[in-house]
């Protein structure tokens, strides 16, 4: 019990981070443009990342040779999140560029779901979660409109 409330927490967590930054992301990019913008906060994030690393002694970072090339490239993504992120909010306000990116990727998390991809185990779309997925398009739809 006390693991699920911590997993649910730390999931909050990285939603508040989201949440908060996708403002600022905004703000940044109408000063300094987007692709810019991206790189401020993404060397910041390395810069960050490296702080982490070193105080967890490194963790397995030597087998990064290993990793297959998708992971690689997997920082590609998070430009393309950012500038989603730079773009939508100035122009839609931050509850519409963050419903509809949150609606982005529980459409995805269910695709990678069903055909359990990247070994991710398989959870089968039932009728549950097609009513989460509509329930969630239709409020966004009232969030954007």
């Amino acid at each position: 019990m006390i693991e699920t409330v911590m997993t649910i927490t730390i999931g909050l967590i990285g939603g508040l981070a989201v949440g908060t930054q996708g403002p600022i992301a905004g703000a940044m990019s109408q000063r300094v443009g987007g692709a810019a913008s991206s790189l401020v906060v993404h060397v910041g994030g390395a810069l960050a990342s490296l702080a982490l690393l070193i105080l967890r002694r490194g963790e397995q970072v030597a087998e990064w040779r290993t990793l297959p090339w998708y992971m690689l490239a997997c920082g590609g993504f998070g430009l393309v999140l950012y500038l989603s992120i730079s773009h939508t909010i100035p122009r839609l306000g931050a509850t519409s560029a963050l419903t509809l990116i949150i609606v982005g990727q529980v459409i995805a998390g269910v695709v990678i779901d069903s055909v359990g991809a990247f070994g991710i185990p398989v959870r089968e779309i039932d009728l549950a979660r097609i009513a989460g997925v509509v329930l969630l398009v239709s409020g966004a739809w009232l969030v954007v409109r």
